[in-house]
């Protein structure tokens, strides 16, 4: 069962100390691969694509809740306006002030919104998925570089011994020579052979600081920085056996440990979510809203209050009475205007409360959403061939790693042989040499050829041992070299 990976567990990558300190010696396989996934562009980059997934999934589980706004505003308005108090018009400054919330919850819109929360929870699994794949991938690749300064610095070695060796015979040749047992030509053949043992040294040299280069670069070190490496006592395990293995079920054993498989599963539920979601913007969609509201303006007056409110006559005007003209006065209620009513009174009455419920029904819009469905099933099936792509590279990758690891097998085997081979016709020339029955020419081809067989012996080794630990990160062991 693949194991699952959360963005906490994958935080752990990205954090923490950000170099080994140079006092704390070599580094083992162990540190190298848990400073790459700290510090792998590749892996920050997945990292950020989580983060960006689980921001889209609360976002998509935020769309269930209500909206509210509020509102504020306040002006003035000049000439010629409406008195909001006699709702006439007047030509004088109003100065008014409102303020409002408003809110709404969809009620239905197509379960556009369950599926959308159900898709962004899929996708940060994926993304999850997608960082984990990635610290993978950078872990092999430093296992591989790892593998390759030990194979580079046993070669080195190897080298190194061949020089102290041929130092030793051309000292060897010297004395004979001076004893007259020897042609002096026959140092000419040692000192030629000493030459290319040095060659062989500054090649493996070169590449010991090459490989250390690429682990550098894959460890995001800058190339300046010491770097050592742990040697551990490496064995070929006798109980391996490529021939036995069977492809199908490291196939199956690595669909279940590739977590790049499960992703490309989830992004097909992903598509699918998507077809259902485009489907879902042809359906009616309900919503439930409603505002709250009130004003002020300071030509708001209240006529219950009159300012300075008396009693005088009215102008007089004369009546006939029994043909008599008679002067007449009415008394009148007169005042100097009503009182202003207080800011917070005005937003007590005009207080106002509205709830509404609104029902779309998408008839035509110019064919957007028909669109818009349409690609969503086209994308739908591109995943699914992608995905489908996916299985497929797993598979060709793991029956390559299995064929790689059985031919890697027969290189080593065939290397241990020659070497034995090459030893014994070495250990013979050597005795045939002291006893002067060879030339020195056969005695150093006889050298050559040991040399180049333990050469190929270690290259044989390096490689049979990555392909064992290809094999079994497909098979979802950890990596490690013992």
């Amino acid at each position: 069962m693949l194991k699952k990976i959360t963005l906490l567990t994958l935080l752990t990558l990205a954090i923490g100390s950000t170099a080994f300190s140079q006092s704390s010696g070599p580094w083992t396989l162990e540190q190298c691969i848990e400073y790459a996934r700290k510090n792998s562009i590749t892996v920050k980059s997945a990292l950020n694509t989580v983060e960006l997934a689980q921001i889209n999934d609360l976002g998509n589980r935020m769309q269930r809740l209500p909206s509210v706004n509020g509102n504020a505003s306040g002006g003035y308005q000049f000439g010629r306006t409406i008195n909001p108090a006699t709702n006439s018009f007047i030509a004088e400054s109003i100065a008014t002030t409102s303020f409002s919330i408003s809110g709404g919850v969809t009620l239905y819109n197509g379960n556009i919104i369950n599926n959308s929360i159900e898709q962004g929870r899929i996708n940060l699994q994926a993304a999850n998925l997608d960082a984990l794949a990635a610290a993978n991938d950078i872990s092999l690749q430093v296992a591989g570089a790892y593998l390759n300064i030990l194979l580079a610095e046993e070669q080195l070695a190897n080298a190194q011994k061949q020089v102290a060796q041929s130092t030793k015979q051309l000292e060897q040749t010297d004395k004979l020579i001076n004893a007259g047992s020897l042609p002096v030509n026959d140092r000419l053949d040692f000192v030629a052979q000493l030459a290319l043992d040095q060659q062989a040294v500054i090649e493996a040299r070169n590449s010991v600081k090459i490989n250390y280069l690429l682990l550098k670069q894959l460890l995001e070190l800058d190339p300046t920085v010491e770097l050592t490496i742990v040697r551990p006592e490496i064995t070929v395990p006798t109980d391996a056996d490529p021939e036995a293995i069977d492809v199908e079920q490291v196939y199956t054993t690595a669909l279940g440990t590739q977590p790049q498989i499960e992703a490309g599963e989830l992004r097909l539920q992903s598509a699918l979510l998507d077809e259902k979601i485009a489907k879902g913007n042809i359906l009616p969609s309900l919503r439930l809203s409603g505002s709250l509201s009130t004003n002020f303006s300071n030509r708001f007056q209240d006529f219950n209050a009159p300012i300075n409110q008396r009693t005088e006559f009215g102008t007089p005007f004369t009546v006939i009475v029994n043909d008599m003209p008679v002067s007449v006065q009415f008394p009148e209620t007169r005042n100097d205007g009503y009182q202003d009513i207080p800011f917070t009174d005005q937003l007590s009455q005009n207080f106002g409360q509205s709830i509404f419920l609104s029902l779309s029904v998408p008839i035509y819009n110019n064919h957007v959403n028909r669109v818009n469905m349409q690609r969503a099933r086209i994308n739908m099936e591109n995943t699914e061939l992608n995905n489908r792509q996916i299985k497929q590279n797993l598979k060709s990758d793991v029956q390559r790693s299995i064929a790689d690891a059985q031919a890697a097998r027969e290189s080593y085997q065939a290397s241990q042989r020659s070497v034995e081979a090459a030893q014994a016709a070495f250990d013979n020339a050597q005795k045939r040499f002291d006893l002067g029955a060879i030339n020195s020419l056969e005695y150093t081809t006889a050298t050559n050829n040991l040399d180049r067989a333990k050469v190929n012996l270690i290259q044989a080794k390096y490689q049979y041992l990555f392909n064992l630990k290809v094999v079994d990160f497909y098979l979802g062991r950890e990596i490690q070299i013992d």
